[in-house]
């Protein structure tokens, strides 16, 4: 049987310091970040389990899909 997952996106666009996060589940958060505060939220979807599963990238702009198993 195949793991079901659930997905989250953050995107970052570095130029303007923009974060957002969407996970299934919750209100979408937005923000100013740099590369700490890029860090920082990864780090913490990471201790909720979340792993990066793709990255796309285009200018000033960069996508992260993660993942998780759906429990």
């Amino acid at each position: 049987m195949k793991q079901p997952w659930e997905y989250a996106t953050v995107e970052w666009i570095w130029s303007e310091s923009k974060l957002r996060c969407t996970r299934p589940g919750t209100p979408e958060w937005g923000g100013q970040g740099s590369y700490v505060e890029l860090v920082n939220l990864l780090s913490g979807l990471g201790r909720e389990g979340w792993e990066v599963c793709a990255c796309s990238g285009a200018g000033n702009w960069l996508f992260w899909t993660l993942k998780r198993p759906l429990t």
